[in-house]
């Protein structure tokens, strides 16, 4: 684990710092002695993902829309701020460009005046479905610009040349990560991902919907080795600039991970199957050699003890929903009742 001395006394900035990623980030952070300030608009991240923060005096937290403007004074930028479930992102396609494209300028933008080291959170769909496995940094991947994807996809891509045109423009320094999919505890269970729905869905004994056959592959990452690679990259004290994946290499397929979960929760339920949605990537896997090379940085929690960990959330969670927000299945009450879906997107 990076030492916590490294951000000590930093003031930084954490847009999308309510959200899953983002509240795990604002913690290390403050654990490490920085002062943070947590910036977010609710459309997916919640208050109480960081309600245990706000007593703390080195913590704020303003609600803002970075699709705007935003005049503060910090040392570094973590550009976290975009929804990343495909039930969220697609919900509203043109905000989500929005908040890739405009939201990376204003960041980068304030980078660029107060001379503070910007990371952006990209993302492993800039490879698409990808042809080449698993992916390395230098892949560019096979990604329909016209497809349901495409808001999240090209967007992140975009927000990827804006970094480097900054970079090479205005001399912003500038870190690129590539979030694979990640899990963990503070996942939303109203949003679609995978694997919050197959773990919700096992303790309440419901079906588990697979799409397609369930031979589609993914690399899970837990959470807080995920935050660990972020900020490994952010205060790397090289000049190492990225892109740089940051997942698990170890692949598991759609229906392994259903079966594990089943195991894991002691589940009656049965799963079903259903079409696979569009452009849904059939393989990915990491390449972390870059990683491993430059941050001295590789995932140390196991799929099955971070399934424990995630498991046991939600299944306080369901007992006692009334102790957490985020445990709203229906999401009635939030205003994002028609953004509600039963389907399961990896």
């Amino acid at each position: 684990m990076l030492n916590n001395d490294v951000y000590s006394d930093r003031r930084v900035l954490v847009t999308g710092g309510a959200g899953f990623i983002g509240s795990h980030l604002c913690e290390r952070l403050l654990e490490g002695g920085a002062d943070v300030l947590c910036v977010d608009n609710l459309y997916t991240g919640h208050k109480s993902s960081i309600s245990r923060l706000l007593d703390s005096h080195l913590f704020e937290f303003q609600r803002h829309d970075i699709t705007w403007p935003l005049y503060v004074e910090v040392d570094e930028i973590f550009n976290l701020a975009c929804p990343a479930s495909p039930v969220h992102y697609q919900y509203d396609p043109v905000q989500t460009v929005k908040t890739n494209v405009h939201g990376a300028i204003n960041m980068l933008g304030l980078a660029k005046r107060t001379k503070a080291k910007f990371l952006q959170a990209s993302t492993s769909e800039v490879y698409g479905d990808a042809l080449v496995h698993p992916q390395t940094e230098s892949y560019w991947g096979n990604v329909n610009p016209i497809g349901p994807r495409a808001c999240y996809d090209e967007g992140k891509r975009c927000a990827e040349t804006l970094c480097v045109n900054y970079h090479a423009q205005h001399a912003v320094p500038i870190r690129i990560a590539r979030i694979f999919n990640t899990y963990g505890p503070r996942l939303n269970p109203g949003d679609g991902r995978v694997v919050s729905n197959f773990i919700v869905q096992a303790l309440q004994n419901e079906p588990i919907t697979i799409f397609g056959t369930g031979e589609q592959s993914r690399s899970f990452c837990y959470v807080d080795d995920l935050v660990d690679g972020l900020l490994r990259l952010m205060y790397s004290p090289d000049d190492f600039s990225g892109p740089v994946n940051l997942g698990n290499p170890t692949e598991t397929t759609i229906l392994a991970l259903a079966k594990k979960i089943i195991e894991l929760t002691d589940s009656k339920s049965q799963l079903v199957h259903q079409p696979l949605p569009q452009d849904d990537p059939m393989r990915r896997r990491p390449d972390i050699t870059l990683a491993k090379d430059t941050l001295d940085w590789s995932p140390v929690t196991n799929l099955e003890n971070g399934l424990k960990q995630t498991i046991g959330y939600f299944d306080a969670l369901l007992a006692n929903p009334k102790t957490d927000p985020l445990s709203d299945l229906s999401l009635k009450g939030t205003g994002r009742e028609e953004r509600k879906s039963s389907k399961i997107f990896a």
